[in-house]
């Protein structure tokens, strides 16, 4: 069980890394920062993410990377920490977490 910090996602300008689509907001999806995507690693693979006593399962589909950014692909966002899970709208609100604090959240996840 890892703890980290998550922020909220749907913020990247390219399709995802694991699959070269687009995922809906109203998907639970993330982002992983570059070293727990780990080379595609766990691409398509669920994790459980828990905080606030509530858990929910997410499909990783991206890398939010901690080594380049702001450009183009990276919707001009700068590198993302070593410690990120970029969520979807989703898992937001699987989480409970009200819209206003979205954002940076200490959460736990693990493979699924």
């Amino acid at each position: 069980m890892i703890q980290i910090v998550a922020r909220k996602g749907g913020d990247g300008g390219s399709p995802s890394e694991c699959d070269n689509k687009y995922h809906s907001d109203d998907t639970p999806v993330v982002a992983l920062s570059t070293g727990w995507f780990n080379n595609k690693s766990r691409c398509l693979n669920n994790i459980t993410i828990s905080t606030n006593g509530r858990s929910v399962v997410a499909m990783v589909v991206d890398e939010c990377d901690s080594r380049k950014g702001c450009d183009e692909d990276h919707d001009y966002q700068p590198p993302c920490n070593n410690n990120i899970v970029d969520a979807s709208k989703a898992v937001w609100e699987a989480l409970g977490v009200p819209h206003d604090q979205w954002g940076e959240i200490e959460i736990t996840w693990l493979d699924a």
